[in-house]
């Protein structure tokens, strides 16, 4: 059961890594990978209510990982493939500097065992 006091999320200058820390958003934003989905379709397959589910949408939406269109009376959310492709880049960066100073440390070390 949902609480009815839920607390208020902003949704002011959110970076995508804080808007996935959530657990709930992680799990919207991988069936949103899947597939677009409503508010209500994602509200019957989570343990969450549809005011819960539109709150982390909001959140999402505001840290540039899912857009969404209107479909007659409803709304269509999905993953933005902009807001990956800036945390993969992020993912990437991260991934070349620990390379790097990984050769670093290892060149640095064979350099120590080649001096006598």
């Amino acid at each position: 059961m949902v609480s009815s006091n839920l607390p208020f999320v902003t949704t002011d200058a959110v970076d995508a890594w804080t808007a996935l820390a959530d657990p709930t958003r992680r799990e919207i934003f991988a069936r949103l990978v899947q597939r677009p989905r409503s508010v209500t379709d994602l509200a019957g397959e989570l343990p969450v209510s549809r005011p819960a589910v539109s709150q982390h949408l909001r959140v999402l939406k505001a840290a540039a990982l899912v857009s969404v269109r209107p479909e007659g009376t409803r709304r269509i959310y999905a993953a933005d493939p902009t807001g990956l492709q800036a945390l993969r880049a992020e993912l990437e960066g991260f991934w070349s500097a620990t390379l790097a100073n990984f050769k670093q440390l290892v060149e640095s070390e064979q350099d120590d065992r080649s001096t006598p």
